[in-house]
């Protein structure tokens, strides 16, 4: 089993910047499908980024251009970068993994308790 725990969120201006982190212990990440999700007040759980085992990534068209999943296998840490912030990315940010791949949906096993970030 991964357990994953989430950092980085906090508040920032319109146009800033966030790095979060994801960091895992129990088990390696490059034995696992990474994928970072958001929900925001009154709405459903959203992918946002994926990175599986091999390095591939992939993203929803409301953060491309603008956040970037990465990962340090030697940390143990996967990464999501947010450029050019705006109000509604306001969420919070959940890590999700799964030996199973399933892109940008749901149904990672494994999740952190996620990490606030609020865009004004």
């Amino acid at each position: 089993h991964v357990q994953l725990v989430e950092s980085g969120g906090g508040s920032v201006q319109t146009g800033g910047q966030l790095r979060l982190s994801c960091s895992a212990s129990g088990s390696s990440i490059s034995d696992y499908q990474m994928a970072w999700f958001r929900q925001a007040p009154g709405k459903g759980r959203e992918g946002v980024a994926y990175l599986d085992s091999s390095g591939g990534t992939d993203c929803t068209y409301r953060v491309a251009g603008r956040f970037i999943v990465s990962k340090d296998n030697a940390q143990n840490t996967v990464y999501l970068q947010m450029n050019s912030l705006q109000p509604e990315d306001t969420a919070i940010y959940y890590c999700a993994a799964d030996v199973y791949r399933f892109g940008l949906g749901s149904g990672y096993r494994y999740w952190g308790q996620g990490t606030q970030v609020t865009v004004s």
